[in-house]
């Protein structure tokens, strides 16, 4: 009997033992999944910091494409073109005529419950709402907004608790799970979503008009801060440009113009009983809420362009600094970004938040007009400390970097920068402040810069969204700062849960967890993260394909005998220096790349399961894997360039802008060789390139699913 014991346990330890290897295996992919999905998206959003440049540089060479009239980025970019005033726009969506056909919700207002009762059964059926409401809509939230301040403070005694959301991204199913879980906003359940309302997912208009109708309704309890993607830039390329002109075509230009005051006008941060801040993205060493608390937020229609008087003022002290010195302006390339370099004209762009100098100011603030908001008076606080001739100027974003001694930066910059911060920042866990160069903007905090910035304003807790998170939400900085995401399933199905946390008057966070789920439910953990782990590998796959000509010119230097092997320090030191993902290769490896039987990796073998989708004639060296490493913007570009949306643009429209966006690049391409390769990629041979065209000649397809279809 002992000995059966004595092998029961045996074989429990056995069990144990396994079962925590196999946990851990797990948790590894698990882990290097989520790092592929993350780092992926970031250099996203480097590229979108990129085109943003070029969208600036198109506009100085080139606004009108086809010489009727300013086109859609002239308006989405410039505010100065062709303005159009509250009046002349109240008056155009009054004369909107909605049909009888229509069979959508119809608002009347000032808004009731019924109204937003209506709104919600109708998106849950898949219905629109038509562009006379949307248009009003915006109007009145614009109205509304002009009124707030831009630091929002709120008193947790008038309700039980207070609900703060975090990113929502286009996900209307999450929002509603929200709702029916946490009840609907009311004078006795306050929320606060905390910004990037839009893009990604495929719900984002109605997302919004759901949220201006509930703040409309309830303006006391309902609170909306600004986040990173609203931002009209930023819907170019995450789709909710796209989405609104595919849902809107008569009144889309109307909607998202209006829409880029609406974003640029909602508040930037919201204090709970002078202990709490909530901002979208977090802090820097230089932020200052007083000084935010005066900035006109209004000017800054994005975060990702300078504000064009300090552009215009940079240019001058650049003349006289250049003069006077006999200094040149050096301009370089990122070399963080793992891009191409290429020379810019001489034309300064954004400035480095990490540089930037607003100091601390005697206590003041802003309080809310609204009836449950509460506050202290204090004084007005002075200007900030403009930073002296020796701060260097540098650029935020990845574009460029000047070094120029810059000796007064005007308000108008000075704003951008403490904006571009809070929307933008992340915290990390080194003490300091550094540039955050892995998304390309703003800043990373460590615990001190929050600590500092906390006990300065006699606050406890600062709470913020802006990072996906696979639990929902997540806490740093010794329990001082709270991550909250409220898209689940944000990189694939079962990849992260959403949540919102509760706040009551003792100021004590409650979190909720949920997951919209349709498909996951039924899955065991394994199968959850092999089906994520799939979907990273292949985006992976992509990111080695589009860089395939870089990857094999650097593996070559190490084969020096032309074996097709090199070691696997050796790939791994490759596929960084190219990719600039920060991603651990070495456990990657055997996902991505075969070994030969010396125990080197045959490098071409990462590229043996993917392959273009349409064969493209090479008519110039890499030409046709640059415009499939750029096809996303490339495609916005195509979105803008087609201004009827009858999905066909000219092969002369395409060439005149190819050759801007080579250009712009760096990348020396002839006339010749950009009249072949659009005639190459017209399949029908009609003079014009289809949108269909277009995505079909830069798909990729991966063969093992080709393998799969073709056994199914």
């Amino acid at each position: 009997c002992f000995c059966c014991t004595c092998i029961a346990i045996k074989a429990a330890v056995l069990i144990q033992r396994w079962y925590r290897r196999y946990v851990a295996r797990l948790e590894i992919r698990r882990r290097y999944t989520w790092n592929i999905f993350q780092s992926i998206e970031y250099a996203g959003e480097q590229d979108q910091l990129q085109l943003s440049s070029f969208f600036s540089f198109m506009l100085d060479n080139f606004t009108q494409l086809n010489g009727n009239g300013p086109d859609l980025i002239s308006h989405l970019l410039d505010s100065a073109v062709d303005p159009v005033t509250e009046e002349v726009r109240q008056c155009k969506y009054e004369q909107i005529v909605v049909p009888d056909s229509y069979s959508g919700p119809r608002l009347s207002f000032p808004l009731s419950v019924t109204d937003t009762n209506t709104l919600l059964s109708a998106f849950k059926e898949q219905q629109t709402l038509h562009g006379k409401y949307v248009l009003q809509l915006l109007h009145e939230t614009q109205k509304f907004l002009k009124q707030m301040p831009n630091v929002i403070y709120l008193s947790s005694s008038y309700a039980k608790e207070i609900t703060i959301c975090g990113d929502l991204h286009g996900r209307l199913d999450d929002l509603l799970l929200i709702f029916y879980k946490n009840g609907l906003p009311s004078a006795e359940n306050p929320y606060i979503f905390n910004g990037d309302f839009v893009d990604r997912g495929k719900k984002s208009i109605e997302i919004i008009i759901i949220l201006f109708a509930f703040l409309l309704l309830y303006p006391d309890h309902m609170h909306l801060n600004r986040g990173n993607h609203e931002d009209h830039i930023m819907n170019l390329r995450y789709g909710f440009t796209k989405e609104v002109m595919q849902k809107y075509k008569t009144h889309g230009r109307e909607i998202l113009q209006l829409l880029q005051d609406v974003f640029s006008l909602l508040p930037i941060a919201t204090i709970i009983d002078n202990k709490v801040l909530i901002v979208h993205g977090g802090i820097s060493d230089k932020t200052d809420l007083y000084f935010l608390s005066s900035v006109e937020r209004h000017r800054v229609k994005s975060a990702l362009r300078l504000p064009k008087r300090s552009l215009d003022h940079t240019d001058v002290c650049c003349s006289r600094s250049s003069s006077r010195q006999s200094r040149r302006a050096r301009v370089d390339s990122p070399c963080s970004t793992g891009r191409m370099k290429r020379k810019k004209k001489s034309r300064l762009t954004k400035q480095s938040s990490s540089s930037s100098s607003s100091s601390s100011s005697s206590a003041s603030s802003v309080c809310s007009p609204r009836a449950s908001c509460r506050a202290t008076p204090r004084h007005p606080p002075p200007s900030p400390r403009l930073p002296s001739p020796v701060d260097m100027l540098q650029v935020p974003f990845l574009d460029s970097i000047v070094s120029l001694a810059l000796p007064e930066p005007p308000k108008e910059e000075l704003e951008w920068r403490q904006i571009v911060d809070v929307l933008w920042s992340d915290p990390k866990n080194q003490n300091g402040c550094s540039p955050n160069s892995f998304r390309g903007g703003g800043c990373y905090f460590g615990p001190d810069v929050t600590q500092r910035l906390l006990k300065k304003h006699g606050m406890c807790l600062l709470i913020r969204s802006h990072e996906c998170k696979q639990e929902g939400y997540e806490l740093c900085h010794n329990g001082q700062v709270i991550t909250i995401f409220s898209a689940s399933n944000y990189y694939e199905e079962g990849s992260n849960r959403g949540a919102y946390v509760k706040l009551g008057p003792e100021l004590i966070p409650r979190f909720f967890q949920y997951q919209v789920s349709r498909s996951t439910r039924k899955l065991t953990l394994q199968q959850r993260v092999s089906v994520a782990e799939s979907s990273a590998l292949k985006a992976l796959q992509e990111k080695l394909f589009a860089h395939r000509s870089e990857l094999m010119a650097a593996f070559q230097q190490y084969d020096i005998n032309n074996t097709g092997r090199i070691s696997t320090n050796e790939w791994a030191q490759v596929v960084e220096s190219v990719l600039r993902l920060d991603l651990p290769w070495r456990t990657l490896r055997p996902r991505l790349v075969r070994l030969a039987s010396d125990g080197n990796v045959e490098y071409e073998s990462c590229f043996e399961n993917i392959s273009a989708g349409q064969p493209i004639p090479q008519v110039t060296p890499n030409l046709a894997e640059t415009m499939y490493r750029y096809r996303t913007d490339l495609e916005i570009i195509f979105n803008i360039i087609d201004k009827d949306h009858s999905g066909q643009i000219s092969i002369e429209e395409f060439r005149q802008t190819w050759k801007l966006f080579s250009s712009h690049l760096g990348v020396d391409v002839d006339d010749q060789a950009i009249d072949d390769m659009a005639r190459s990629i017209d399949f029908n041979k009609d003079g014009s390139i289809d949108f269909n065209e277009f995505l079909e000649a830069f798909r990729v397809v991966h063969k093992l699913d080709m393998k799969e279809q073709q056994q199914g």
